[in-house]
């Protein structure tokens, strides 16, 4: 499984995770996002539907009747409701286990020292379980560049 740990240093987790849920869409990917509170989840919910004025990503949360058909599910627990291919791990989400997942993308703020530290850790856990982990940070324009 490919694990992919993107630093957050020019946007907000609001402006860098639609385009990357996008894109898994666009692959023909299921996507979980698991973020480490309700109020989070509630919030990226929101988010979600209104974040560009011509389009929404279509997507549920956990606390709603069947969840397991929604294409993108927000979510608090580790469990692989909707049988996604992709997880994404928002605000020091604990993992839990992986398995049966092509791709896992932590994504997490440069600027917030607790995130840092759980992300450091979620590295040297994915790397010694044998993971391909790869490590993306932003350019000054907002773009993703992978590091060496």
């Amino acid at each position: 499984m490919d694990v992919l740990f993107y630093h957050l240093t020019e946007s907000t987790l609001e402006d860098a995770l639609p385009p990357l849920v996008e894109k898994s869409l666009e692959r023909g990917w299921q996507v979980v996002i698991q973020t480490g509170s309700e109020e989070r989840r509630d919030a990226l919910d929101a988010h979600l539907w209104t974040y560009r004025e011509e389009s929404f990503l279509p997507h549920g949360t956990d606390r709603e009747p069947e969840a397991e058909r929604q294409p993108v599910l927000l979510t608090v627990e580790s469990a692989n409701i909707n049988g996604a291919s992709i997880r994404f791990l928002v605000d020091s989400a604990e993992p839990g286990e992986l398995e049966g997942y092509e791709r896992a993308c932590f994504l997490f703020d440069g600027h917030d020292s607790m995130q840092l530290e759980a992300a450091r850790r979620h590295w040297k856990t994915m790397k010694s379980a044998g993971h391909a982990v790869t490590y993306w940070q932003q350019s000054p324009e907002g773009r993703w560049q992978k590091k060496a």
